[in-house]
């Protein structure tokens, strides 16, 4: 089977450039070419086609497409099972490779055998007599290589073993110093160095490897068994992407080594498609010209002619080059004879490589090019020089491109933490020479988690959009906003007033909250915490002020969130924030080792006690006095929590409630003073016949999406009067979510049970509960309220 003379070709490519590229090098081997610009005009083309098509050339995308799905099933239908398919890709994986077997009259090209399509094509059409068209040999793909570095024999071993059971390449070292030599001799994709060696710290290695030129590319993560400020800060200053620690379980070891091999396979990927895309453009037909020595143009090819728009080359022949090509620069200013590179070297036999500058067409228009050029040399005689130059647009648009990538969030379309270090640390240097002021707002939005959760990531996004505008909207010229990741963002504010930073940065703050956040039927609330950290030319570091303005962000979230905090190095919150960790580690294991405990303390409606609080003596039992139809619990009890410490003593909730909100470990504590406080009503009930218990819950709690299923199971499960349970959240708690919070109250009242809102009016911390009622009031409780027997339960005696 022969190839037709002028066979037609459908060219499917989405991306400009290729399709360019491609589209270009097919019509110079002489076929006649159809280009379909998306897949899904592919398919309309191979249904309706508007001449017969001979053969296809289709790009393989990189990503799951739909419309991509369908035109690859429609060519294996029976109508078009006999037309040539060329499928060209990058890195086939299996799927690709069965697909081009499957189908038949198929062949495959790696992208960067590009050049070789027009032989392909040919060797594909004569093969279909015999059948014998077969795809290429698949690419393998490149393995992620991992530095394992750390002084213990057997936690290398260890290790090792378990990185290569994972599909990683893994070499060990022992030492600093071996490590550094390994990594110029050998080419790694990441290194896990342990902290403490010793020939070192591991954040010398991260230097050595960050100011190495051969090895500044691999991503480095510590490996430490000890949480320090001082040497996470030192690792991550040294070059250090990842802080790893050693008691942590293997998959959440490999969870973040797998984090760092996707980055790392990103950076890859970005790499070889510009690299790729350079490629395509370098093999595009090249214009070239010829001049005398005194820089006459004396020949010009096709290309020539196209690229600057002249019909003949006699328009061009005869005519100084650098009157026609090059007599001004990219701004129309006009350059002297005797000032252009270009002219200078017609006549000089010198020899120009890579020369960048701009040509101008006939017309007027400026193109960037690329120029080489060489002597003419004809029997030996210098007789001028062979200029060859290409269209360089494509090129520089894509390194814009690449270059916006790297220093911008693809979402926000704002700056990029990479950039806005960067930009810190110049700032930093700014601050150095000028003597100013300066100021760091961290931003971090208040809740964003629960808008992700119940509307969606794509509600979450939305909204991170929206904020950036927002942002960029009080901004001044000198300003730099950036989005560091997740609901975080970032501003460095230039010459501004140290009296005013604090209401400067409450402008950002009100611009976030002075509009609701509508997305579809709902409408959310929005709110940011906004740390600042003002710094002149004494600050230490970027680092340090990032760390400063993130602790100030920490300090307004801790505060309840919605506000604006200026650091102060004098307040000692560096310390305060290192207590909280230690307090959050105690909660967790006081959580797994059942270290809480519940007091009861009596609460006592203070109408029908009016008159008889003198009648209280001790050693009597109070609810005696009562009369059952007055009320309609005999006996009432509000649940308090505290905390039995390591060394026996208890430790009131004051000391830990306001971590545990801080840490969102409230819902845990929360649920388990539900199921415990439930357990022992069942228990009192039998003993004192009607009771109630009032039940505290924390604002976050209120908005957790278990708490009435659980609320319901413990009700159950105890066989309790839903009204004799009371739940109680006071009126200053942080609610996360109003609209949310009002769902949990109703849905309590549907039950059965109360719900109160403590300390209503008072602004103070003291509960309340009325037995038998739904009221915001404060009730009496007796003075010597609070007790409990050896066993944790309440005891049937006095109080």
């Amino acid at each position: 089977m022969t190839q037709p003379t002028s066979a037609t070709v459908l060219l499917i490519e989405e991306s400009a450039t290729l399709r360019y590229a491609l589209e270009k090098q097919l019509r110079a081997s002489h076929y006649r070419v159809q280009v379909a610009d998306s897949y899904s005009r592919g398919q309309e083309l191979l249904l309706e086609p508007t001449q017969p098509i001979d053969m296809a050339v289709v790009g393989w995308p990189a990503h799951t497409h739909p419309a991509a799905d369908e035109l690859f099933t429609l060519l294996e239908e029976p109508r078009l099972g006999a037309l040539p398919v060329l499928v060209l890709v990058q890195d086939p994986d299996a799927a690709t490779r069965t697909w081009v077997i499957r189908r038949g009259h198929t062949a495959m090209l790696d992208w960067r055998h590009h050049a070789e399509l027009p032989a392909t094509l040919r060797k594909l059409f004569s093969s279909l007599g015999t059948h014998e068209a077969q795809p290429c040999a698949p690419v393998q793909r490149t393995q992620v290589k991992v530095l394992f570095v750390d002084d213990s024999p057997s936690v290398r071993a260890y290790y090792r073993r378990l990185l290569t059971s994972k599909g990683y390449v893994t070499d060990v070292a022992s030492s600093v110093t071996e490590a550094f030599d390994n990594a110029k001799r050998n080419t790694y994709d990441i290194a896990i160095i342990d902290y403490f060696m010793p020939d070192g710290n591991g954040d010398e290695l991260c230097r050595k490897l960050r100011d190495e030129p051969n090895t500044r590319h691999i991503a480095m993560a510590i490996f430490t068994s000890t949480y320090l400020d001082q040497v996470i800060r030192d690792s991550l200053n040294a070059g250090a992407v990842e802080c790893m620690f050693k008691n942590e379980v293997d998959d959440l070891f490999l969870a973040r080594v797998d984090a760092m091999s996707r980055s790392v396979e990103g950076t890859k990927s970005i790499e070889a498609e510009r690299r790729r895309l350079q490629s395509i453009l370098n093999s595009v037909g090249d214009g070239v010209y010829g001049v005398d020595r005194d820089g006459r143009i004396t020949f010009a090819n096709p290309a020539t002619r196209i690229a600057l728009g002249y019909d003949d080359e006699a328009a061009l022949i005869g005519h100084a080059a650098h009157d026609v090509l090059h007599y001004a620069d990219e701004t129309g200013t006009r350059i002297a004879p005797a000032a252009s590179l270009l002219n200078c070297a017609y006549g000089s036999r010198q020899v120009v490589r890579a020369w960048e500058t701009v040509f101008w067409t006939r017309d007027g228009q400026c193109i960037p090019v690329e120029c080489t050029i060489y002597p003419l040399y004809v029997r030996g005689q210098h007789e001028g020089s062979v200029v060859a130059f290409r269209d360089i647009t494509e090129r520089k648009s894509l390194e814009e491109r690449l270059r916006w990538q790297a220093t911008h969030d693809p979402l926000t379309e704002l700056f990029n933490r990479r950039y806005f270090e960067e930009h810190l640390e110049k700032e930093q240097q700014w601050q150095v020479r000028y003597k100013g002021t300066s100021a760091l707002l961290y931003l971090d939005l208040d809740h964003f988690k629960y808008i992700n959760d119940t509307a969606g990531h794509s509600a979450g996004d939305a909204l991170l959009v929206d904020i950036g505008h927002r942002l960029q909207e009080r901004l001044r010229k000198t300003d730099t906003l950036a989005r560091l990741g997740g609901d975080e963002f970032a501003i460095i504010m230039r010459n501004v007033d140290a009296q005013g930073i604090a209401q400067a940065a409450d402008c950002f703050r009100r611009a976030i909250t002075e509009r609701d956040f509508p997305y579809q039927d709902k409408i959310f609330k929005v709110a940011a915490s906004i740390g600042v950290a003002s710094f002149d030319h004494t600050a230490t570091s970027p680092g340090d002020i990032l760390v400063d303005a993130d602790i100030a962000c920490y300090i307004a979230k801790s505060q309840g969130g919605n506000q604006t905090h200026v650091y102060s190095a004098a307040s000692h919150h560096k310390t305060k924030m290192d207590v909280d960790l230690g307090w959050s580690t105690q909660l967790r294991n006081a959580l797994a080792n059942d270290r809480f405990e519940l007091h009861y303390q009596p609460i006592l409606p203070l109408a029908l006690y009016r008159n008889r609080i003198a009648d209280i003596r001790p050693g009597s039992r109070l609810w005696d006095s009562l009369d059952p139809a007055d009320v309609p619990c005999k006996v009432g009890f509000e649940v308090l929590l505290r905390l039995r410490d390591k060394d026996g003593k208890l430790v009131p909730p004051g000391t830990f409630i306001p971590t545990a909100e801080r840490f969102f470990l409230m819902p845990e504590i929360d649920f388990w003073v539900l199921n415990r406080a439930t357990a022992e009503l069942a228990r009192v009930k039998r003993e004192f016949g009607a009771a109630c218990f009032a039940i505290n819950l924390s604002g976050h709690t209120l908005c957790h999406p278990d708490l009435i299923p659980r609320i319901r199971a413990a009700i159950e499960r105890h066989e309790l009067n839903p009204a004799s349970l009371t739940f109680e959240v006071t009126e200053t708690a942080a609610i996360c979510d109003m609209r949310t919070a009002q769902r949990a109250i109703h849905a309590l009242k549907e039950i059965g049970c109360h719900f109160s809102l403590d300390d209503f009016g008072t602004g103070r911390m003291r509960r309340g509960f009325h037995p038998g009622q739904y009221r915001c009031r404060t009730a009496r409780r007796s003075p010597t309220a609070t007790y409990r027997d050896h066993t944790g339960q309440l005891s049937g005696g006095t109080p």
